[in-house]
């Protein structure tokens, strides 16, 4: 059994994978990563995208960046957010080729 334990991540690293993977487990979390992948966006661009209000929006994206999955920087009245790990692409990639089906 030893041998197995050799060759598999200790806790503390599936606790954090487990916490990544809880504060991206959500729809609109999951839209805002992948429109993020392609480019900077405004808050209001991608609440409009999620098809929920600004300030909810903010607040995924405000769970997202203390995670330290997104970066945020400011323009004048707008706030940009984009991707601080890159590794998320894969896990959007993984996501899309088991659960959507594009027509």
């Amino acid at each position: 059994m030893n041998e197995i334990n050799d060759e598999l991540m200790g806790m503390e690293s599936l606790e954090n994978a487990a916490e990544c993977l809880r504060t991206i487990a959500h729809p609109c979390r999951l839209r805002m990563i992948e429109i993020l992948l392609k480019e900077e966006r405004p808050v209001g661009e991608l609440a409009e995208a999620c098809d929920i209000p600004s300030h909810m929006a903010s607040e995924h994206l405000r769970l997202l960046k203390d995670r330290g999955l997104l970066k945020s920087r400011r323009e004048g009245r707008k706030v940009f957010y984009g991707v601080a790990e890159p590794m998320l692409a894969n896990i959007i990639k993984c996501v899309g080729k088991k659960f959507i089906c594009k027509a």
